[in-house]
């Protein structure tokens, strides 16, 4: 097998415990579609559960429509912009450094979801307290939230752009230092899967920071962090739809299919995204002159998705916090969402490109 056909070479212990990580994520997400959907279809659906009286005078009542919400707010939240740069730039990272990186989304969404679960099952359980500041856009939970979540993912976006800088720099110094010998095809793989050139005290700093994300678990604390930070419409319609459930006294297991279903769209889109960003970076590294210009290409659009992403959430955090400019205002226009479905759809794209050229090869 020629190298443009092999992946990111890595140890055949860290491909073999990879492979098996990547089953267990998969049969999970399998998991969580076949209790949700069988929940709602066989269990609550048929259970005709009321949810009062609509504006009309007819009864409202608990049917599958609900479950196909839930289920498409997960997957629309999964294309959010912050979750698409977060699981691009932390595979790239772990890639960099010959690490397991195709559970990265999986573990991101299952942080995520944790505390989407818990405000729904204290919703479900007749905690109406919490309806109120969930439903006032001018509440102090909606002040709070929309800065934490913001802040939070800027720093980390902003953290993990630069580590991929760093990335990029090897590379680009490498590639100069090796053009036109004979060797240099096993330079650049060294330059692209070790870390051993820059030594300033900037990349001192950033490896400090970057030595926090070692493996595709460790996703699951920045998910989860990410997840405190409700300043998003999907997370917001989905803990109305669990609340006017748990107001209307539905039980606590109908209204877990809510979030169960969200998690499953989420965690599957999520875990997808991861799994497409580990094969294109994979491919990429695999020949390393070949395939140069496409690997820098990639990785580039990721550090700048990132950049800009992290730089207009923190910035909207602050302005929102301080009261300082928003510098990235402008972005509210353009619409930062879109920026997560076209990393998304240039990675399938590129992946999809190699696979091509594989074939053809």
């Amino acid at each position: 097998m020629s190298t443009l056909t092999r992946p990111l070479a890595q140890p055949r212990g860290v491909r073999a415990r990879e492979h098996r990580s990547t089953v267990v994520v998969s049969l999970t997400v399998v998991l969580l579609h076949a209790v949700g959907w069988g929940l709602l279809l066989f269990t609550v659906v048929p259970a005709d559960l009321s949810l009062g009286v609509q504006a009309d005078g007819t009864p409202a009542v608990f049917t599958g429509a609900l479950g196909v919400t839930a289920f498409l707010l997960g997957v629309r939240h999964a294309f959010d912009a912050d979750h698409i740069a977060a699981i691009d730039n932390t595979t790239r990272r772990l890639l960099a450094e010959n690490r397991p990186a195709s559970t990265v989304g999986f573990w991101f969404s299952m942080g995520h979801s944790t505390v989407v679960v818990g405000l729904c099952l204290l919703l479900a359980f007749g905690l109406s307290a919490l309806m109120d500041p969930v439903a006032d856009q001018d509440s102090a939970w909606h002040h709070f939230t929309g800065v934490w979540g913001p802040l939070v993912a800027g720093i980390f976006l902003l953290v993990i752009a630069a580590l991929n800088v760093q990335t990029l720099r090897r590379i680009l110094v490498t590639r100069s230092a090796c053009s036109g010998q004979e060797d240099g095809n096993a330079h650049l793989t060294q330059a692209a899967t070790h870390r051993h050139m820059t030594v300033g005290p900037v990349t001192r700093v950033l490896d400090r920071l970057g030595a926090h994300i070692r493996t595709p678990r460790q996703m699951y604390v920045v998910g989860l962090l990410f997840g405190f930070g409700f300043d998003t419409a999907t997370e917001i319609s989905l803990l109305l739809l669990a609340g006017t459930a748990g107001l209307a006294a539905v039980p606590w297991w109908a209204v877990l299919t809510l979030p169960l279903l969200f998690t499953a769209g989420m965690s599957t889109f999520d875990l997808a995204q991861g799994w497409v960003a580990r094969r294109a970076y994979g491919w990429a590294d695999a020949h390393p002159r070949r395939l140069l210009t496409y690997n820098i290409g990639i990785t580039t659009l990721s550090v700048v998705v990132a950049l800009v992403v992290g730089a207009a959430s923190l910035s909207g955090a602050l302005a929102e916090w301080f009261g300082t400019p928003d510098l990235f205002a402008w972005t509210e226009a353009v619409g930062l969402e879109a920026w997560g479905f076209v990393l998304a759809t240039v990675l399938l794209v590129a992946w999809l490109g190699v696979r091509l050229v594989r074939v053809r090869s």
